[in-house]
């Protein structure tokens, strides 16, 4: 069971709802929000002229709206804002969105009813989760397509997931036992100012970033052991002359990793130094673990964050502002992106190297009879067409910006687009590993599976479990398929884990 109040969250906190996991909302934050509502009321009841309360949205910021308009005003506001397209989020990426909001409005700056949070903590708890397409979001205002979209099943419309089912959201709210609300001044627009809709793609995103992070660094020790690589490199002493985090903990990660190995060589006995993709193994997954301790950061800021506007304070002041500008995780999204691109593009580079006869001294393509066979060589090709893919996912979304509502929100963070292309890219780089995984396996064959690390050989059993070797050719997507259900699955770190203790 996870708090709803207002409070920052871990990335796993949101992962578990996201998967899941119930919520509830403790006593202060109910008290938090119902003093806000009051502060709403009473500027109703005292004719005060503010943005989005008494007025409209945008543009229309200095269009006086009577008293007798305000609830229209709000409904008004998600049906018209609902213009979202393309290919819904995931259950999981919703039901995150849901989450943050809610926690959002449960920090009490809002002004909003304790029935409309209650409410949106009934579609979390009851299963139903509202279809919210992907495209549509410029991030800044928030993510106010995703978000009415979101907010659309409160009112009985739109449509929503519920029992394995998509249905109308007013059939949804009637299976769940959810009574559809009526918004009140200032409800709607609590609804859509934020980017918890970027917010929650990041946050899984880094989830399985981290993931595939720890992963590298177990099918890079699999890879140099087949490799004969030379462990100086690894050495604790360099890191202390270039102290970065990332790095000093990669390379901590492959001294455990290798430790025990029959395949590894002294400098001078097979080279005198390894390729870069083996010897800077450290500097690179490093810098990737950086990137993503700085997006984690970020993401469990603003789960904990007020985005409205206006924003009431805890004085009771009303204030326009911009928390809602998504800025902050669109620059984060895409340092995200761009760094998880050097995982597939260094682990494509290990590939190549353990298929070419002359780098590795094994056989072509680790081909058995090559010639006949063409081996492994086509899951190099799939490789590298992925990390070219990233390459073009990684042009940054964060420095465009096209002004809207006719310029009065003149800048624009585009996050959310960020933010889906790091979890696309995240998605290629897992499958890259896979074929790591399949190759490294392969190569050791060749050499010896039994001179492995005691955390090597966890590996490649795990893998031969369910992958045979390749011993002539044979349809390989599912051996790949299988692999990179064991990574992005952490059964790969967990079964090495057992062998070597935590992976950092």
């Amino acid at each position: 069971m996870i708090l709803l109040d207002g409070k920052s969250k871990r990335i796993e906190e949101i992962v578990r709802v996201a998967r899941g996991e119930e919520v509830v909302i403790p006593d202060g934050a109910r008290a938090r929000v119902e003093e806000s509502r009051r502060t709403v009321e009473r500027l109703v009841a005292e004719s005060k002229r503010i943005y989005g309360i008494t007025t409209g949205f945008g543009k229309f910021a200095d269009v006086a709206i009577s008293l007798n308009d305000l609830r229209t005003l709000q409904e008004n506001l998600i049906v018209s804002h609902a213009v979202g397209t393309g290919d819904e989020f995931s259950e999981p990426e919703v039901r995150a969105a849901t989450f943050l909001r809610a926690n959002a409005l449960a920090k009490g700056n809002s002004g909003v009813r304790l029935s409309l949070v209650e409410s949106l903590v009934a579609l979390l708890n009851r299963g139903v989760t509202p279809v919210v397409p992907q495209k549509g979001s410029v991030g800044a205002s928030g993510d106010l397509a995703p978000l009415a979209h979101v907010a659309l099943v409160l009112l009985g419309k739109g449509m929503a997931r519920f029992g394995g089912q998509v249905i109308p959201g007013a059939e949804a709210l009637s299976r769940a036992g959810i009574e559809p609300l009526t918004l009140e001044a200032k409800e709607g627009l609590a609804l859509t100012n934020g980017v918890q809709m970027t917010a929650a793609v990041l946050a899984l995103t880094i989830e399985s970033g981290e993931t595939l992070a720890r992963s590298a660094d177990i099918l890079g020790s699999v890879t140099g052991q087949a490799l004969s690589v030379i462990p100086d490199a690894y050495k604790e002493e360099i890191f202390k002359l270039r102290p970065h985090t990332g790095a000093g903990e990669v390379a901590s990660n492959l001294r455990a990793l290798i430790d025990g190995s029959g395949l590894t060589t002294g400098s001078g006995e097979v080279r005198v130094q390894d390729a870069y993709t083996l010897r800077c193994i450290p500097q690179v997954h490093g810098a990737v673990r950086q990137a993503l301790s700085h997006a984690r950061s970020v993401v469990e800021i603003e789960s904990g964050s007020a985005t409205d506007n206006p924003l009431i304070l805890d004085d009771g002041t009303v204030v326009s502002g911009g928390n809602f500008h998504g800025q902050p995780l669109a620059v984060a999204a895409d340092y995200l992106g761009l760094s998880l691109c050097s995982l597939a593009n260094i682990s494509e580079r290990r590939v190549f190297r353990l298929f070419d006869p002359v780098a590795s001294g094994l056989p072509t393509f680790l081909a058995r009879d090559g010639g006949l066979n063409s081996g492994l060589m086509m899951l190099q090709y799939t490789a590298a067409a992925l990390c070219s893919e990233c390459k073009t996912l990684a042009h940054p979304a964060s420095v465009d910006t096209i002004p809207t509502s006719a310029g009065q929100e003149d800048h624009v963070s585009m996050s959310t687009i960020a933010a889906r292309k790091a979890r696309d890219i995240a998605s290629n780089v897992a499958t890259v590993l896979a074929i790591e995984y399949v190759s490294a396996c392969q190569a050791v064959d060749f050499r010896d599976p039994e001179l492995l690390s005691p955390p090597g050989k966890a590996a490649y059993d795990l893998l031969r479990a369910c992958v045979p070797p390749v011993l002539k050719d044979r349809e390989m997507m599912g051996d790949v398929e299988r692999a990179r259900h064991l990574i992005v699955s952490g059964e790969l770190v967990d079964a090495v884990s057992k062998v070597v203790g935590e992976i950092l």
